[in-house]
This record gives structure tokens, C-alpha cells and sequence, in this order.
């Protein structure tokens, strides 16, 4: 069974009907006593325990609220509509918030890809969808989706790498797919609640610290090799085009020794972390 949306009668309407008939009934018994007539007044009675069990059926919506009505162990329906509303008076009315909810999740200690402990923490931005499964297929849907967010959590962990080169998805470089994946399997895992996420995506992430230290050392190491290929890479494309260009434009006749000297020199003031100081040399390369 799924949800279905529960038919109901304007509560102004009913409140303005239950007045009448309280006005009614209360001229009737006020004629009955005035004629001591039992039956009349035993009539007004057992109508005034019927229009006091229909006060009962008063129940007000605000907008992004919703009330599932229950008679007697029996779905009969979900309101939506927010307003002023009567229904069967027997009829349990139990509230189901449709608004988005946040769920901030505490910071867990799991390993990722790589078996390296981390800390990682989600917020989850949720609603209820289907309120028939919210309040009968799970108890508690609250407590529900907390857990299964931490369940999806440690799972998404666990199948990415915290850290990785471009081409492999990381928890920390690609924030955008691990969020992405993370969505779909929360909305896999609470369907069966009527539960549907809105977003979710990472609010910490950090090493364990038994080996954050350790591990900010090999990010500073591989940083400055990618730093130290990047800069030799451009220097060798700088030298050979300042070659070219001197052969192309005839500018001075190089041999292979002076090749290589005009290489190693280029080199050392491009590569170097310091800024170069010239020498000049007053004779001759080979003097």
C-alpha cells in the first residue's frame, strides 16, 4: 500500500454545524425541563456526548505539515492541504513534518581505500516523501535515516582513497562525485523510509591524528616533486626554444661545448630556488 490522500470536510464548515446543533440541543433540554420530559431531555444528552466526541475530529494543517489518519488499525489516508480540517473523530491523527530537515552527522574514524585511518563527518539535507512508508514501513524514521547515513557514510569511505592523482576519484580532490555518490546511495537506502535526500556532501575530513603527521609530511613531499617537475619541465621547453631561436636568427654559431655550457647555465638560473648571480667572464670560453 502506498500513500493516499484522506477526504475531509471543512472545518469551519463543521464548527459552524456543531454550533447549531449545540444551540439546539441546549434549547431542547432548557423545553424539556421546562416540560419534564425525560425523553426529551435523555435525547439531548446522548446528543451532547455525540457533539462532544465530534469536537475530536478538529485538527488544523500549517503549510509543510501533514496529519495520517488511522481508524482503528487502518490506513485511511494522508492530509496535506494545509487549513482548517474535520475528520472522522476516531480517527488517529498523527502529525508527518514534509519540511527538509538537516541531519549533521558526528565525525567518524573509518579507513578509506588505502586502509588509512580518517575522520569524516556528512550533513544530510532530507524530506519525507511517501509518509505511509515513514509511519509503517520503519519505526521511527528519524532514527532511521541517522543510521543509515552513517552506514552510506563509512561505505563511501571505505571504496575511495583520501588522497590520489588526478585520475583516480579521491575523498579529497573530487568533493563533487563523492557527494553524488554519496546522494544516490542514501536515496537507495531510505526509500523504503518515503525518505528523499536533497543533498549530502562531506563537512569534515581530516586524517586520524595517530598518523596525521606523517601523512601532512608525504602531502609536503609529493607537492614539492610535482613543484620540481613542473619547473624542470618548463625549463628545458625555455631552453630549447632560446637554442632554436639562436640558430633560427643566426645571433651567434654555437658549437657542441658551447651548447652544452649555454644548456647548463639556463638550467641552473631556471631551476634554481634562489635568484642567480652573473659572473662575467672577461676572456674566452676556453681561456
Amino acid at each position: 500500500m502506498k500513500e493516499k490522500i484522506a477526504m475531509t470536510l471543512s472545518g469551519a464548515l463543521m464548527l459552524v454545524v456543531s454550533i447549531a446543533l449545540w444551540g439546539i440541543s441546549i434549547y431542547a433540554f432548557i423545553q424539556g425541563m421546562n416540560s419534564k420530559d425525560g425523553l426529551i431531555i435523555g435525547s439531548v444528552i446522548a446528543a451532547w456526548v455525540i457533539l462532544s466526541t465530534m469536537l475530536a475530529g478538529f485538527f488544523v494543517i500549517e503549510p509543510g505539515d501533514s496529519r495520517v489518519l488511522v481508524l482503528f488499525g487502518s490506513y485511511i489516508g494522508t492530509v496535506r492541504s494545509p487549513g482548517f480540517h474535520w475528520a472522522n473523530p476516531f480517527a488517529i491523527k498523527r502529525p508527518v513534518s514534509l519540511r527538509a530537515r538537516t541531519l549533521n552527522g558526528q565525525r567518524l574514524k573509518v579507513n578509506d581505500l588505502a586502509g588509512n585511518p580518517i575522520e569524516i563527518a556528512t550533513v544530510v539535507v532530507w524530506m519525507v516523501e511517501n509518509t505511509y512508508d515513514a509511519c509503517f514501513q520503519v519505526d521511527q524514521y528519524e532514527a532511521y535515516v541517522e543510521m543509515q547515513s552513517e552506514t552510506a557514510l563509512r561505505h563511501s569511505a571505505s571504496i575511495f582513497p583520501y588522497d590520489a592523482d588526478d585520475a583516480t576519484i579521491s575523498l579529497r580532490r573530487n568533493t563533487v562525485e563523492v557527494a553524488k555518490h554519496l546522494q544516490e546511495e542514501l536515496n537507495e537506502r531510505l526509500e523504503l523510509a518515503g525518505v528523499k535526500v536533497i543533498e549530502a556532501r562531506l563537512s569534515h575530513l581530516a586524517y586520524s591524528a595517530e598518523i596525521a603527521g606523517a601523512m601532512l609530511r608525504r602531502q609536503q613531499a609529493d607537492a614539492v616533486i610535482a613543484a620540481r617537475q613542473k619547473i624542470v619541465d618548463g625549463a628545458v621547453g625555455m631552453v630549447e626554444m632560446a637554442l632554436t631561436r639562436i640558430e633560427h636568427d643566426n645571433v651567434v654559431k654555437l658549437d657542441e661545448e658551447r651548447k652544452a655550457q649555454m644548456v647548463a647555465n639556463l638550467m641552473t638560473v631556471l631551476c634554481s630556488e634562489h635568484g642567480a648571480v652573473p659572473v662575467i667572464n672577461a676572456g674566452s670560453l676556453y681561456n
